[in-house]
């Protein structure tokens, strides 16, 4: 049985390909999106996502807006590492769906409390919807089937701030709410996705197949690979998202520590810093499971076949 997944996100290049890998897995049953600010406005985050359904045949996909801004600290986008569309240089025809009218964070309260134990929620943006539904329904915590998040960087430095890793310095105080809420949670911290390069070579390979499919994944790593070798000296790009959306049906990509994991919310440079108790000082009982160890080639090797796969079907 195909597992429900839906996935509150910010799109985003990476998040595009996390979206495109789950409308191509048969493992998966893609029930919703889910938007969020971000990589850009909620306006186009939104846009984006329903361009990128449309783009993989599964504009039946239903997409709920979701929060415009993070709960307390200002608005950060990501222009300069997502490209003001936020889908780098790639361009995609005006999608004929619109959005669904429901606000996001009521569309996941609505579907986890009525499949109690069954929706499994893929959450690659800033943890804004989700917070906020916990705050309106406390009681999707044990009625949610789990979390997998992208965020964080334990052992790893931050690539938005010395300490911090983009999502969880956009809204700190919601991945605080979230990490606190007691949900079932797999974290992919930049530990584990910063070794999960896509390279020329990979690009190439998916360029063999004429598709609009493998046109937009070139069209929007160009822009992010340009932005990992100016600002990182990295060869190629990462690709967080779709590694995390992967896990949901193969875990073992990663090797995992169950771990007390935190957020610093206090002013000063260490807003946003993520951090593992790994001799738990404070006696507590892990919060969640972190990806900590990967197999960079294995989940390399699933992205690239799949993305093989929807090009061959959309030609």
């Amino acid at each position: 049985m195909p597992k429900h997944i839906i996935i509150d996100t910010d799109p985003g290049i990476d998040d595009a390909l996390a979206i495109l890998l789950a409308a191509v897995s048969p493992e998966i049953a893609l029930d919703g999106v889910t938007t969020i600010h971000g990589n850009a406005s909620t306006e186009q985050t939104t846009w984006n996502a329903l361009a990128v359904l449309e783009l993989a045949k599964a504009s039946h996909v239903p997409v709920f807006k979701g929060c415009d801004l993070p709960l307390v600290k200002e608005s950060l986008l990501g222009p300069e590492t997502h490209g003001n569309s936020g889908l780098g240089y790639a361009q995609l025809p005006e999608p004929a769906t619109q959005p669904k009218a429901q606000h996001g964070s009521d569309y996941l309260i609505e579907q986890i409390m009525s499949r109690p134990g069954e929706v499994t929620l893929v959450a690659i943006g800033p943890l804004t919807n989700v917070a906020l539904a916990i705050r309106q329904e406390p009681h999707i915590v044990e009625n949610v089937k789990e979390v997998f998040i992208m965020g964080g960087a334990i052992q790893h430095p931050g690539n938005t701030t010395a300490q911090a890793e983009y999502n969880t310095y956009v809204d700190p105080h919601a991945a605080h709410i979230v990490f606190h809420s007691g949900m079932p949670m797999i974290l992919t911290p930049l530990d584990v996705t910063y070794q999960c390069i896509f390279t020329q070579a990979d690009l190439d390979r998916l360029l063999k197949i004429d598709s609009p499919v493998t046109k937009f994944i070139a069209d929007a790593t160009r822009f992010y690979m340009e932005f990992h070798d100016e600002y990182q000296s990295i060869d190629g790009c990462v690709i967080n998202d779709p590694m995390t959306l992967a896990l949901t049906f193969m875990p073992e990509i990663c090797d995992y520590q169950n771990l007390v994991v935190d957020v610093d919310i206090s002013t000063g440079v260490g807003l946003g810093n993520t951090f593992g108790d790994f001799y738990n000082y404070e006696k507590k009982k892990p919060n969640m499971k972190v990806a900590m160890g990967v197999r960079p080639r294995m989940f390399m090797e699933l992205f690239l076949e799949r993305m093989e796969k929807l090009a061959r079907e959309i030609s």
